[in-house]
């Protein structure tokens, strides 16, 4: 068994980390005769199988109104790169329910950690009477104004 770990560990490729629902795009090299061409396939990780070499991942995208779904294996040497574009959050493994959305709902998922700072950085209120007591002067000034 320690064999086969140690051969297997010549043919892993260092790949980036991603997640099921996160944006990818995938650098395929392609093959026609003796050229040679790299594709890039743009999508979303539907789902994430395996281990070891034997690791696959599955990217849908929506091209010309129709779904395209490719299964890549993860360390197979057609593969140039792999870039995670935008990260999702999503609470299943496995996310096949966007095989049936329509439009744009079928190109999105609820973002994660990589854009939530973005997101929730607010800018600090400051905590003083000053404007309690500008409200309460102007209150005042009209109730005085009334009066006369």
């Amino acid at each position: 068994m320690g064999n086969l770990l140690t051969i297997e560990q010549s043919y892993v490729k260092q790949t980036p980390h991603f997640e099921v629902g996160d944006t990818i795009a995938v650098h395929n090299i392609v093959r026609e005769g003796d050229k040679k061409r790299i594709q890039i396939f743009k999508g979303i990780v539907l789902a994430i199988k395996g281990d070891g070499l034997g690791r696959t991942f599955t990217v849908r995208k929506i091209s010309n109104g129709i779904g395209v779904e490719k299964i890549f294996p993860l360390h197979s040497p057609n593969i140039s790169k792999i870039e995670v574009l935008k990260s999702g959050k999503v609470r299943s493994s496995k996310i096949y329910y966007m095989r049936k959305r329509v439009g744009k709902k079928a190109l999105k998922v609820s973002e994660g950690e990589m854009y939530s700072e973005e997101l929730t950085q607010e800018e600090p209120v400051a905590e003083n009477d000053e404007p309690a007591n500008d409200q309460q002067e102007a209150i005042e000034d009209s109730k005085a104004d009334d009066k006369a």
